[in-house]
C-alpha cells in the first residue's frame, strides 16, 4: 500500500475534475479524496498499490475534455487507510 498528495494546477477548477477524478478513482479501488483549494489548483491524497497510483497519475497528467493540466506536485505520504474515494467540498 502506498499514500500519495497530489497537488494538479493548471484550468482545473469549474470543468468537472473533482468529479472524474472520483469516477477514475472508484474504478480503478484507489481511496482517499479529492478538493479544490483556494489558488485554484486540486488537491488530493490517494491510496493503492504503486501500478494502480501509477494508472491515476496518468490520468491525472490529462485530466477530463474540459481541463488543461499545466503541472502534477507528488509526494509520498503516510497510509490513512481511507474507506473509499471521497470529493470534499471544503
Amino acid at each position: 500500500m502506498k499514500h500519495i498528495n497530489v497537488t494538479v494546477s493548471g484550468r482545473v477548477q469549474g470543468v468537472y475534475f473533482r468529479a472524474t477524478t472520483k469516477e477514475v478513482a472508484d474504478t480503478l479501488g484507489v481511496t482517499g479524496f479529492v478538493k479544490n483549494q483556494a489558488d485554484g489548483s486540486v488537491y488530493l491524497e490517494a491510496e493503492s498499490n504503486e501500478d494502480t497510483l501509477n494508472k491515476l497519475l496518468t490520468w491525472l497528467k490529462k485530466g477530463p475534455a474540459a481541463a488543461r493540466v499545466d503541472n502534477l506536485k507528488v509526494e509520498d505520504g503516510t497510509c490513512q487507510f481511507f474507506e473509499g474515494f471521497d470529493i470534499h467540498r471544503h
